[in-house]
Parts: C-alpha cells; structure tokens; sequence
C-alpha cells in the first residue's frame, strides 16, 4: 500500500514509523509511506497556508488553495483522500478492515481550528475521528490510523489470523491472556487454557470477554443487536 501523509510537520512522523512492525514493513516492500509538507504547495515569499476564519472566532484555518494543489498533485485514480477530524466518523477495526485494501491513501492532517470547508466538499472522501476529543493537529491521529489499518494488510504482522482474533472483531472485546510461569504471586492460570480442549477454552475466551465488555463498554453490546 501506497500512503502520502500530508501535513505541516512531516518530522512528527519520523519516530512511529521507523520502529517495529511498520519498519519491517516498509523494509520488505509492504507499505510505502511518504511524508509531504504543506507548505512545499503554498504561494508567496512566505509559503503562507492559513489565514482568520470568516466569520470570527478563535484561532487559524488552513487555506483552500495549498491544500487542494497538493492533494491534486498526489492522488490517483485509486487514491482514497482521508481528513483526521474530530468531526469525521469514529474509525473502528471494521473501517481498519475496509481500508486494508485500498491501493493509495492520502491522509490530510488538520491543523489550528481546521481545513476550509470547500476542501472537505471538493476533494476529500471520507472523515475520520479516532475519539470523542480533540487534539492540536491530524498527525497522532493519522499515526494511529496507519497502525491500526496497516495489521490487516498481509504480511505486515507476523501471524496474519491474530488481526481477525483482537478486541472488536466479533463486537466485543478479546479474551484475558496467560503466559509462564503458571504461578505468579499466588495468583494461578486458570485450569482450562492448559486442558488441551480448544472448544472449551475458545468458549471460555468469548464468555470473559463478554462479561468484560459488558462491564467496560456495554454500548458495543447494544451495537451488535440492533
């Protein structure tokens, strides 16, 4: 998968990107993702991209004509443009699933109080949140889109069934998991993950997730029977 990530700070994105699973896979060919700073688009002595918002109120907006020559210049055909927004639909494991399989995205991270309106109308295809808050700009938010996505792509984690098994996958949360030593503290592994019946810990698994998700986040329960 090809991922452009446009924003005004590309150097946010050195770190995340150069570790772990994602480094491996950029590495062997997986993902390919290239940084794109805004202003290398923007007119002018200054490379001015944001300006007052009409109007009134607080704050800086990121001009149309910077953001839509870039965009422009990047995308395809193929390319799916993303705003991070605290305004966009909640990202979730099926959304993760759904982009898994694209071709290109371009991410475009908000910055100040936002991106101007005619943009979001022209050239962008999709919005997405990840929470119920707001942060200073679209770059955490375009990093954890990229983690989240890049699990369902084949090959960038090590066992491939494990990103269908996770938290959310069957609307609830994934089950209590266990490793040596048996005893830790006093506090033993539970006797059914070591039976060696696999429909029995299978169903043990779901009914722990069950109740804990009933307890955590009954929303999603409520989710999956309407």
């Amino acid at each position: 998968m090809k991922i452009h990530i446009l924003s005004l700070f590309p150097d946010y994105f050195r770190g995340p990107f150069d570790v772990s699973m994602i480094k491996r896979a950029k590495e062997n060919g997986i993902l390919d993702i290239e940084l794109v700073d805004l202003r290398d688009f923007a007119e002018g002595k200054h490379k001015k991209v944001d300006d007052r918002p009409y109007g009134g109120g607080p704050g800086m907006v990121l001009m149309p004509r910077p953001l839509c020559t870039a965009i422009r210049y990047l995308k395809t055909p193929k390319t799916r443009v993303i705003h991070l927004s605290p305004q966009g639909s909640l990202l979730t494991a099926k959304t993760c699933e759904r982009l898994a399989v694209e071709d290109h995205l371009l991410l475009v991270c908000g910055h100040y109080e936002g991106i101007d309106q005619r943009v979001i109308d022209a050239e962008i295809d999709e919005e997405i949140s990840i929470g119920d808050y707001v942060l200073t700009n679209g770059c955490l938010s375009s990093i954890v889109l990229v983690d989240a996505v890049s699990r369902f792509i084949p090959g960038v984690i090590g066992n491939e069934e494990a990103a269908y098994q996770d938290s959310f996958q069957e609307g609830v949360f994934d089950g209590p998991h266990y490793t040596k030593p048996y005893d830790f503290e006093g506090s033993v592994v539970p006797s059914v993950l070591s039976s060696g019946h696999h429909e029995e810990i299978r169903k043990w698994k779901y009914q722990q997730a069950l109740q804990k998700t009933k307890k955590v986040r009954p929303d999603l329960l409520s989710e999956t029977t309407s």
